[in-house]
């Protein structure tokens, strides 16, 4: 099994920062380590809301089917996957921080299955490496909202 958790507070509503992160197909924007995601059920984004993500993992290309299992907006949203090869749940909170700010706190829990456990340690290296790039790229990201709370209309 390997996990990745990181947690950072952003200037960011909790709100426009649990829209974002909820809605998973953005981690084509924040995760260098996917190669394409998108929206597989239309909106309101829920409990059963489904994204494609095809990461790179080493050097190949991995599709998983993400489902959300739990939902709270705007506070927690927990994310579910699987193939023959592994098992992912990403849980996102965002809450309130004492300054105004949001803290958002990000847990990746990586399962090897079937043949791929043999390469447990290898994918705890590996994932780590990947979710350290993965986690400046949600910080930015998660940052560049704080202008549109503030009334801009782009995106990051």
């Amino acid at each position: 099994m390997a996990r990745y958790q990181t947690s950072f507070s952003s200037p960011t509503s909790a709100e426009a920062a649990f829209d974002y992160l909820s809605r998973f197909s953005t981690t084509a924007e924040w995760d260098p380590g996917v190669v394409e995601a998108r929206d597989l059920t239309p909106d309101p984004v829920g409990v059963g809301s489904a994204f494609e993500v095809i990461s790179s993992f080493l050097g190949r290309r991995v599709p998983l089917r993400y489902e959300i299992v739990e939902y709270d907006a705007p506070h927690r949203v927990v994310l579910q996957a699987e193939n023959a090869s592994v098992r992912s749940t990403d849980t996102i909170t965002c809450e309130p921080g004492a300054d105004g700010s949001t803290v958002v706190s990000y847990d990746a829990l990586l399962e090897p299955r079937g043949p791929a456990r043999v390469m447990a340690p290898l994918f705890t290296l590996v994932f780590r490496r990947i979710g350290d790039r993965a986690a400046r790229g949600l910080r930015a990201n998660v940052d560049r909202l704080a202008g549109a709370d503030l009334g801009d209309t782009g995106r990051p």
